[in-house]
């Protein structure tokens, strides 16, 4: 049995924290429809981990459909995305690659 990892997709979860330290919000729909959404995007892997770490934070958002949940990054997220990002670009190239491959 393999072991439970901490986070699921490395690339995905670099990926999701760059774009919502851009500002992006995390859109949650029911699993049936897809799960989560950001900048267009599907997010399959990374939600639980942002959530349990308590790196996002949802947010009430009037013009929003009723059924979705809108989330974004927390101060503690922040600082964390802060210093994932810097460490993921000081990866070589091709480290990025064989982890986004990999997962």
């Amino acid at each position: 049995m393999r072991p439970r990892t901490i986070i699921a997709h490395r690339g995905e979860f670099v990926d999701a924290l760059h774009l919502l330290r851009k500002g992006h919000v995390l859109v949650r729909v029911s699993e049936a429809a897809g799960g989560c959404v950001l900048d267009g995007s599907p997010v399959y892997h990374s939600y639980p981990t942002l959530a349990r770490y308590d790196l996002i934070r949802e947010f009430d958002n009037p013009h929003g459909f009723a059924n979705a949940r809108y989330y974004r990054l927390t101060e503690r997220g922040r600082e964390f995305a802060d210093r994932a990002c810097k460490a993921w670009r000081r990866r070589p190239l091709w480290q990025r690659l064989a982890m986004r491959l990999t997962g």
